[in-house]
This record gives structure tokens, C-alpha cells and sequence, in this order.
């Protein structure tokens, strides 16, 4: 029979060079990166590049939407248009739980739609507020201090077909920012529009937690609203969905910078009881000592317990693929005790 899984926890160094997957805006023709202000493994201040844990939720949600809608699985009217309100977007759903209390249109949430199953939720409807805590929980993606660098390049767009109004504005404009950029291109008829790219690379140290236990789980009634196989078949695809998002980072300007994933190494944990899954962060000591987190993380996982808790560490993405591709087929949700 296979074993219960109650919660999965992942810690993980990834070297990813030039990447522009997460950035703060800009200004004027200057694009931002997200630049953050952490303490070391040595007490110390840095400021690393950091990618937002709002972006891997983002992009782990896209992924579960693609298997969901592929497989034919529930998703209300608002995740099939996988419109950032989600269920608050379905009409027909919100008519359908007026009336309802909190803990009832919780159970209506969880049959309707695997992404607010899964994902989270603050539903709001006439003035009330029923939230629905994720399942998932991504942190910062951090540069491990002295192993991650950005730098901004120089770009020009160029554009033929211009009025004779617009020539002469351009051409103003590139006299006041740029006069040397108009000498190289010798006074051509051409509109340019200059910008300034972030581009990062470097080792980065992800986290990320599942909670197996609380797919289909209402917490206000204490109790499953879906049955044995339903939270089976959400389990096996939340797995997938967390692989995919690891082998298709999407972000911000991937049209032209696509990240180069060079390498993936980390620890994986997951428990078989109400013991959490041990998680360490992968920035613990520092770009030379590669090993310390997962040796960390697996004595942790030794004296908490025992063999309710399980680790395997992992040398590249391949390697992780074939971990989840195990877990997918050998595991199931766990089932907490319910309420009476």
C-alpha cells in the first residue's frame, strides 16, 4: 500500500545565468532589477539579486492550470480563464453561495476548482471575507552573497517608419541623451529608442513547502470535502506541476534573456506523520560549503523522526525528475484525524 505523505519540503541551489525573470520597473529608459538586503551565513549584510516567491507561485499555478485543463479535471469559471481573481471571478458561483455560511462555501470551493483547492483564496462576497490558505508556499529565490552578479546593457530599437513630426522629435531626443550613439550611426534616417537591461547570473537558493494534508481539506469544519481518490489524483498533479515549474521558469523578458538553468542540486524531504518536513536554507554556509544544509537537513529529519521523515538529496534536475517521478507513483495525501 502506498504511504501517506503529509508534507514535502525542498531546498535547492540553482545556477542561473543571465536571467531577467523578476524586476522592480523602470525608469525612464533604465529597467530595474529587484535588488534585496539579506544577512549571511557569516552575520553579515549583503544585497543580492532575488527573483520574487510570488513569481514561482505564479508560474507553478500556470503550470497546474495547463495539467488541469488538459486532464479534464474541476476548475471553476474564473481559473479556466486563469484570471488572477480566480472563483471571485465565476458569477455563478458566488450567486450559488449566498445564503451559505463560510464553512459550507468552503466545501463548495473545494469541489469546484483544484487551482483555489490548492493554490489559495480570499473569497469575497456580501461584505464577507472567507479565506482558503494555500497548499504551496514559495520563498525569495536569493543570490548567495559573492556568487551573483547584474549588470545593465545597452540596447537600441529601431523603428523606418516615422512621420516627419516623429523624425524630428527622435532626432532631438537623441541629440539631449545620446549624442554618441548618433555620430556611430552616422546621422541615419532611423528612430531609435534607447534602453538600458538588467541582465543577472549567478547561484541562487530556492525553498519551497508542500502540504499534502490540506488538498480537499476544509479547516473550518475540520474535515475532507473530497474523497480518498480525488485527493490522490490532486496530490499526483501538484507534484508535476512543482517539477514543471522548475524546468520551465517563466518570468519576465524571456522573449530575448531565456535563463540558462546550468545546474540544480539540493535536498528533498517529506514526512509520513504530523511531523513537518524539514527545511534549511540553502544560503547556510556560504557558496564553498555546498553540502551543509543537506547534512543539516537529513540529521534533522534523523532526530525528529526517525522514520516517519525521509531525505534525498539531488545532483541536477534530472535527478529530481526521477524523485518526484518515485513520489508520484508510491505516495498519496496524508489523512489528519477529523473533527466529529
Amino acid at each position: 500500500m502506498a504511504e501517506q505523505m503529509y508534507s514535502l519540503s525542498i531546498a535547492a541551489r540553482a545556477t542561473l545565468d543571465t536571467h531577467s525573470l523578476n524586476n522592480e520597473g523602470g525608469e525612464g529608459n533604465q529597467v530595474h532589477t529587484r535588488m534585496i538586503d539579506i544577512v549571511g551565513h557569516d552575520g553579515q549584510l549583503y544585497n543580492v539579486n532575488a527573483i520574487s516567491g510570488d513569481m514561482l507561485k505564479h508560474i507553478q499555478a500556470k503550470h497546474l492550470f495547463m495539467l488541469a485543463r488538459e486532464r479534464g479535471l474541476p476548475l471553476c469559471a474564473g481559473c479556466r480563464q486563469f484570471n488572477a481573481n480566480r472563483i471571485n471571478a465565476d458569477e455563478q458561483w458566488m450567486d450559488s453561495i449566498k445564503g451559505l455560511s463560510d464553512a459550507q462555501a468552503v466545501d463548495s470551493l473545494l469541489k469546484t476548482c483544484i487551482i483555489d483547492d490548492i493554490g489559495g483564496i480570499l473569497v469575497t462576497s456580501g461584505g464577507r471575507s472567507v479565506p482558503r490558505k494555500s497548499a504551496v508556499e514559495f520563498g525569495w529565490v536569493l543570490g548567495l552573497p559573492d556568487a551573483t552578479y547584474t549588470d545593465s546593457y545597452f540596447h537600441v530599437k529601431y523603428a523606418s517608419e516615422r512621420s516627419e513630426e516623429q523624425r524630428e522629435r527622435d532626432a532631438a531626443r537623441r541629440v539631449k541623451e545620446n549624442r554618441e550613439t548618433k555620430e556611430k550611426t552616422g546621422g541615419a534616417n532611423l528612430g531609435q529608442a534607447i534602453f538600458h537591461r538588467p541582465t543577472s547570473s549567478g547561484i541562487y537558493a530556492i525553498v519551497c513547502n508542500l502540504e499534502f494534508a490540506r488538498i480537499g481539506y476544509n479547516d473550518i469544519l475540520q474535515r475532507y470535502a473530497l474523497d480518498e481518490d480525488e485527493r490522490r489524483i490532486r496530490g499526483q498533479i501538484l507534484l508535476e506541476s512543482l517539477l514543471h515549474t522548475f524546468v520551465q521558469l517563466n518570468g519576465a523578458m524571456r522573449s530575448t534573456q531565456l535563463p540558462h538553468l546550468v545546474s540544480m542540486e539540493g535536498v528533498l524531504s517529506w514526512s509520513t506523520t504530523v511531523l513537518p518536513a524539514p527545511l534549511l536554507s540553502p544560503l547556510g554556509g556560504g557558496k564553498e560549503d555546498r553540502e551543509f544544509y543537506r547534512e543539516q537537513t537529513s540529521t534533522i529529519a534523523r532526530l525528529l523522526g526517525g522514520d516517519s521523515i525521509r531525505t534525498l538529496n539531488f545532483d541536477s534536475l534530472a535527478e529530481l525528475a526521477q524523485h518526484f517521478s518515485n513520489l508520484h507513483e508510491e505516495t498519496r495525501p496524508y489523512i489528519m484525524r477529523v473533527g466529529v
